[in-house]
């Protein structure tokens, strides 16, 4: 006890400081103007790497561009040593050329700065830009990534070689933005990263002693005496310690990108919008991505399905987490042309299911798709991986499918133009919750990700859209419904945030080992959920990793399951466990309390999709949100709104023909007319106005 009182006192002595100042403000952002080019209209394209081949090539490449409907290409991100052969000599005017000549044949061009592969005469010289992994092994040349986010030396000679790509295409018309680097992914643990380390432990915590109380560091004599003592790797260990490198490795990764950031805009002022393909398929979690996206002008993600084919609820909550990054629509930068190199098989999609995949993307907010490639390199890693043309420069068989997207999109932008997926109901998601889960699992089967669509699967067959938000930042208002599936960690500042919801008339559910953590990852000390129970008028008296399935309700709880209890008489039981484990038996699994207008529900366990449909439609009817019109099974409906506008997207991500039925007649925005029903192929699509 004494230990605790101790630990309590030092932190209401003085909270742990504030994020280091770059992490608070954002980077200048593009104009309107130059962040409305982003979102006019509806871009396809792909990377392009001219630098791979004679110039002789490049206009062949661009007329069969054009041939397919392209309207926009990336350029330069790889070409680092084509810029700049030797330290100090540059040269531009081929990534020059290659611009202009694209502006010829009606395309506008984003450039990728070549950050991801420094050139082999850089690393050579200078081996402390290499990056050294959480094992202490340094990384060599000849991949991807292989430097220091932390380097001073890498960040003076990547700020260099990206204001003179800036100072040579400044002036360009078609050059509307630029992507910075390729896939953020690896941190480095090198000695200038240690020292960045040290130095963000005593801006973030000012003394030791208030580390050590937040970290508990008594549990098993790991207290420190000096900040040089506090571990810098990628081990398992303490969990406030791994939280707390988290957040350190996102401001690493934000500090590296706006050093770049800053050199474009000192160039080029707000006339070009500026953002990151981020990499990882969607959910990756090596960093906080709505951090990381806070300078950037729009978000951007590689979509890449893989092996097997599309799983339609996945990739489509994806994208919603992608437009929940910025909370506005998005670029795919990446997506494949058909296959990709890297899966355990890289099987070809279906006929049709690279149209779908596009539009299934616009659907949920996408307002470009390029791909990836768009030619084989003859030599490579990567020259296994599907593209739109073969090394030869002529079209492979999935050329015919783009070119028909290419015709589509081109007739459909117009209507598309200043819409955006529009829903009454938010699912949140928290990477310092991810992170706290994962680093104690408790159960080796407990995934986040189907947990959150667990909840995000019924949502979207009642609506045409849902938002996937931040929990700590996005507006909640303007939303009927919240569902925090894994709220983890809840802050005292995301819990007022939460009450005030619910007692100004939102309804909120949380889902199991919500409340569990606060920010430091350490047990609150009120159970779960935690700053929230008085306002439930419940709490959690026990959790259990389940080893076998176990009855709740009319159906099945397997992996997690919680004992609830209630302590205000308002209070009302909604769901109870059958025959469980002797423990779990007849007591309450999900209970709710209306709190005004609104109200708050704690489901307890993870629960069967028969008991999940139940408890999802008994939210959404006392939120009073109104559903879509009914959709046949394999059918995906998706809905944009905007400027008076109402579009309506179906994708059929079945092999077998579907009808459906419309609520009212809608305007084909493909075949042109009227049309009360459609009817949709193996992989068919149909973008309707109504």
């Amino acid at each position: 006890m004494k230990t605790f009182a101790l630990a309590t006192a030092l932190l209401l002595a003085g909270a742990a400081a504030p994020l280091p100042a770059l992490a608070q403000q954002e980077a200048q952002k593009a104009s309107p103007a130059a962040a409305k080019v982003a979102h006019e209209r509806l871009y396809i394209g792909s990377a392009w790497y001219p630098e791979q081949w004679p110039e002789s090539a490049w206009a062949e490449d661009l007329r069969l561009m054009q041939g397919h409907g392209a309207n926009v290409v990336r350029i330069g991100e790889y070409a680092w040593s084509k810029m700049e052969p030797e330290e100090g000599k540059y040269d531009m005017d081929w990534l020059v050329r290659a611009v202009r000549m694209a502006n010829k044949y009606g395309m506008k061009v984003v450039i990728g700065t070549p950050t991801d592969t420094p050139p082999a005469w850089m690393t050579q010289k200078y081996p402390d830009t290499l990056q050294i992994d959480g094992t202490g092994k340094q990384i060599g040349h000849g991949g991807r990534r292989q430097f220091s986010i932390s380097s001073s030396r890498y960040r003076t000679f990547a700020r260099d070689i990206v204001t003179r790509m800036a100072q040579a295409l400044k002036d360009e018309p078609n050059v509307i933005g630029w992507q910075i680097g390729n896939e953020p992914t690896d941190e480095s643990y090198d000695p200038e990263a240690r020292a960045a380390w040290v130095a963000w432990l005593k801006q973030r915590y000012g003394t030791l002693d208030k580390l050590n109380a937040a970290w508990t560091t008594e549990y098993w004599s790991q207290t420190y005496t000096a900040w040089e003592q506090v571990p810098f790797n990628s081990d398992k260990a303490n969990p406030g310690w791994m939280l707390e490198l988290k957040r350190f490795i996102t401001s690493q990764w934000r500090a590296f990108h706006r050093n770049q950031i800053d050199a474009v805009r000192a160039v080029v002022g707000d006339k070009q919008f500026i953002t990151i393909n981020f990499g990882g398929l969607g959910w990756a979690n090596r960093f906080d991505r709505y951090e990381m996206n806070r300078d950037l002008d729009f978000a951007s993600w590689d979509e890449y399905v893989g092996m097997g084919h599309v799983k339609p609820y996945r990739m489509g909550a994806t994208h919603d987490l992608v437009r929940g990054w910025k909370r506005k629509n998005f670029w795919v930068m990446e997506t494949q042309p058909g296959f990709v190199n890297w899966a355990p098989v890289s099987n070809m999609l279906y006929p049709g299911e690279t149209r779908a995949v596009a539009w299934q993307a616009v659907g949920h907010g996408a307002d470009a798709v390029l791909y990836w490639q768009w030619r084989n390199a003859l030599n490579g890693q990567e020259t296994m991986h599907g593209s739109i043309v073969g090394p030869d420069g002529k079209p492979l068989p999935v050329y015919p499918e783009i070119q028909q997207i290419g015709r589509e999109m081109k007739a459909a932008s117009p209507a598309l133009a200043g819409t955006t997926p529009v829903s009454p109901v938010a699912i949140l998601q928290d990477y310092p919750s991810r992170w706290a889960i994962d680093f104690q699992l408790h159960h080796k089967d407990y995934d986040q990700i189907e947990t959150l669509l667990d909840y995000y699967q019924p949502l979207k067959d009642a609506l045409g859209a849902v938002d996937v938000v931040e929990a700590a930042e996005a507006p909640l208002a303007g939303y009927k419904l919240v569902v925090a599936p894994s709220l983890n960690v809840i802050t005292d500042a995301t819990a007022k945030r939460l009450t005030d919801y619910v007692r100004g008339g939102g309804h909120l559910i949380l889902g199991p080992r919500s409340g569990m953590k606060d920010e430091y990852n350490r047990l609150d000390t009120v159970r779960q959920p935690g700053p929230l129970a008085e306002l439930l008028g419940g709490q959690v008296e026990q959790f259990y990793a389940l080893d076998e399935p176990i009855e709740v309700g009319t159906g099945k709880a397997t992996i997690w399951a919680e004992m609830l209890s209630t302590s205000a008489p308002d209070t009302q039981v909604l769901l109870r466990y059958g025959k469980a484990n002797g423990w779990l038996d007849g007591k309450p699994a999900a209970i709710s309390r209306k709190v005004g207008k609104g109200s708050i529900t704690y489901v307890g366990a993870l629960v069967d999709d028969g008991v999940m449909k139940g408890l999802i439609d008994t939210a959404l009817a006392d939120a009073r949100v109104s559903r879509e019109f009914a959709v046949p099974e394999d059918i995906e409906l998706m809905t944009r709104e905007g400027q008076g506008k109402r579009i309506v997207i179906l994708v059929n991500h079945s092999r077998e023909t579907r009808e459906v039925a419309l609520p009212a007649a809608m305007t084909d925005l493909l075949t042109g007319g009227k049309v009360s029903k459609v009817t949709l192929g193996s992989e068919g699509v149909a973008v309707l106005q109504r």
